[in-house]
């Protein structure tokens, strides 16, 4: 079944210099995602649009907190995406943001060895993927950067999450349509955690396609 968007422009518009490694993280996933229960049978034509591209949106936010001295390798940086699952949006923000370290965090043994093989496979140097639950993985030094895509609500993924983030580092998380009810109900979670000034922000997919959310936190 071939992707709606196969083919399109706003790929290169979206993905730039990293299109050619995620048209092999696409094909990759196509052949065996649904067979390996990362994706659901009604994913496998809009692969680009509901995971590649939606995880692409965060990348300007994730560039933003970290600044252009890390981005480009100039300065030491590190990302860490927690519940990495098929790749989302970690595999795709490796690709698209070579220079910085990007550790995957994710607890299920088959979804570990899935994300290896595509560091592997897509010749990603600075991805290292690690077995464990976030609530496992120590404090310190901590990431710049830590970053998540539907894993938990935020009275929950702020424990999961703040803890990892070193201080005047950013949490940046994908987000559906009820991002600021979920940070107005976890203003509690998010202070104890050493959170601070959490906002949303509408993140652009690409041209003609519906935008995503994305909640910002900065760490004292």
């Amino acid at each position: 079944m071939a992707d709606e968007l196969d083919g399109s422009p706003i790929l290169q518009e979206a993905l730039g210099d990293a299109l050619p490694v995620l048209e092999r993280f696409h094909a990759k996933l196509e052949a065996e995602g649904e067979l390996k229960g990362l994706i659901g049978p009604r994913d496998v034509s809009i692969l680009w649009e509901r995971h590649i591209l939606n995880s692409a949106a965060i990348v300007p936010f994730i560039k933003d907190a970290l600044g252009e001295d890390r981005v480009e390798g100039r300065k030491k940086g590190s990302i860490a995406d927690i519940g990495s699952g098929g790749g989302f949006p970690g595999i795709v923000v490796a690709a698209m943001i070579p220079n910085v370290p990007v550790t995957l965090i994710e607890p299920m043994e088959r979804r570990v060895e899935w994300l290896q093989e595509c560091a592997d496979e897509l010749e990603l140097g600075n991805v290292t993927v690690l077995r464990a639950r976030a609530e496992e993985v120590p404090a310190k030094p901590g990431f710049d950067v830590v970053t998540c895509r539907a894993v938990a609500p935020m009275t929950k993924l702020s424990g999961w999450t703040l803890p990892l983030v070193r201080p005047h580092g950013h949490l940046v998380a994908l987000k559906g349509r009820s991002a600021q009810a979920e940070i107005d109900k976890a203003a509690k979670e998010i202070r104890k955690n050493g959170g601070l000034n959490p906002r949303v922000y509408e993140a652009p997919v690409a041209e003609g396609l519906e935008p995503t959310h994305v909640v910002i936190v900065d760490k004292r």
